[in-house]
C-alpha cells in the first residue's frame, strides 16, 4: 500500500509513522504501509485519481476547487479526519510591524512550493481584509523547513504560511515568531485527511478500516508516550536528533508532539474526538467563505461525496485498555 504524502514528515507526524511501524501496529492489521513524498498536495489528486497511490494525505482545497458545478463528483473520498482543526498558520518573526492580516500589504508570504494546497486558503484570507493577492501581497516559493526559515531570516519574505509544527520549530531554531489571527470559519477548518479512490472506498473497504485503526492506534500510543514516538522518530531517521544536549531536545520536540496531537485528539473543550469522523457544518460553512472570496466556483459542493464517515466505527474497534497499558511500559 503506497501513501501519498504532500509534505516530508516532521516529528510530530513521522513519530506516529515511525511508533507504528515499531510496534507492528499496521502489520497487525495485514498492511505493508510504504510513503511517499510527492511535489504538495496538487501533485497528490492526479497520482490518487490514476491509482498510482493507494491513499493520500492531502488538504481538502485542492479536491473542493477541482468540483466543476454542475458535474459529478470526482471519483475519491475522504475516509479518515486526520487534521480536524486547522493547524495552518501564517507567521511573522515577533519582532515585526506586521500585527494582523491586514498588515501584510506590499509583504510576501513563503510557501514551500506553488503546488501546495494552502494557497487557495491563503488567498482567500487576504482577500478576506482586503487584500488582492499577487498585487497587494505576493506569495513566493521559498522551500520547506530550513529553507523557509532561512528565507525569513533574511527578509525575503516576511511572513511564512506553514504549519503549527514547522513554525515551533522555527521558534526551536531561536526565531521567536507571532502568529496571525485566522477568522473562525477558516481557524475550524479540517485539514488533512486521508482519503481514497471512490472504488477502494466500495470495492475493498475493510483495507481502509483497518489502515485508520492502525493510525488510531499509534495516535493513542503518541498521546500516552510521547518520548517513545519521539525516539522512534530519531531511531528511524538518524540526521533528524540533535546533536549536544539530547534531554533538552527530547523534552522540547515531546511538548512540540503533544501540541500537535491535542487538537487532533480532542476538541477545545477538552472533549475526546471521534477517531477520523468529520463534521460537514464546519466544511460547508468553510466552502461557503472560500466561495465568497473567489476561491471555489460555486457552494454547491457535494460534501457528502467527498467525506464519508462509513469506516469510522471500525476505526476503534480494538482494546484501548491494552493499547494504553503497551505505550507506558514502553522505554
Amino acid at each position: 500500500m503506497k501513501v501519498g504524502l504532500a509534505i516530508p514528515p516532521t516529528v510530530t507526524d513521522g513519530g506516529v509513522q515511525a511508533i507504528a511501524d515499531e510496534l507492528g501496529l499496521f502489520r497487525d492489521e495485514n498492511l505493508d504501509v510504504e510513503y511517499v513524498v510527492l511535489a504538495g498536495a496538487g501533485a497528490l489528486l492526479p497520482q490518487l485519481l490514476q491509482k498510482n497511490i493507494t491513499i493520500a494525505l492531502p488538504l481538502p482545497e485542492t479536491l473542493l476547487s477541482a468540483h466543476k458545478a454542475g458535474e459529478p463528483p470526482l471519483p475519491v473520498s475522504y475516509f479518515y479526519n486526520a487534521g480536524p482543526s486547522n493547524t495552518l498558520e501564517i507567521a511573522v518573526k515577533a519582532d515585526s510591524d506586521i500585527r494582523a492580516l491586514a498588515d501584510l500589504r506590499g509583504k510576501s508570504i513563503g510557501v514551500g512550493a506553488l503546488t501546495w494546497g494552502t494557497i487557495p486558503q491563503t488567498r482567500a484570507l487576504l482577500r478576506s481584509v482586503g487584500l488582492t493577492p499577487g498585487r497587494d501581497v505576493q506569495i513566493v516559493a521559498v522551500g520547506v523547513l530550513g529553507a523557509g526559515f532561512h528565507a525569513l531570516r533574511e527578509d525575503r519574505v516576511q511572513a511564512l504560511n506553514f504549519n503549527s509544527t514547522w513554525i515551533d520549530l522555527l521558534e526551536q531554531e531561536g526565531v521567536p515568531a507571532r502568529r496571525l489571527v485566522y477568522p473562525p470559519s477558516f481557524r475550524r477548518m479540517v485539514v488533512n485527511g486521508y482519503i481514497a479512490h471512490r472504488s477502494t472506498l466500495d470495492d475493498n473497504p475493510g483495507l481502509l478500516e483497518r489502515f485508520g485503526r492502525a493510525w488510531t492506534k499509534a495516535l493513542i500510543v503518541c498521546d500516552v508516550n510521547p518520548r517513545a514516538c519521539i525516539e522512534a522518530f530519531w531511531r528511524k531517521n538518524p540526521s533528524a536528533r540533535p546533536q549536544g544536549d539530547n534531554e533538552g531536545a527530547l523534552a522540547a520536540n515531546v511538548r512540540l508532539l503533544q501540541r500537535w496531537i491535542e487538537p487532533v485528539l480532542r476538541d477545545e473543550t477538552g472533549k475526546a474526538r471521534v477517531p477520523g469522523a468529520y463534521d460537514l457544518d464546519i466544511i460547508r460553512t468553510y466552502v461557503g467563505e472560500m466561495h465568497r472570496f473567489g476561491e471555489f466556483d460555486s457552494d454547491n459542493i457535494p460534501l457528502d461525496a467527498y467525506f464519508s464517515d462509513a469506516l469510522v466505527p471500525g476505526f476503534s474497534k480494538f482494546d484501548r485498555d491494552a493499547l494504553i497499558a503497551r505505550a507506558r511500559s514502553l522505554p
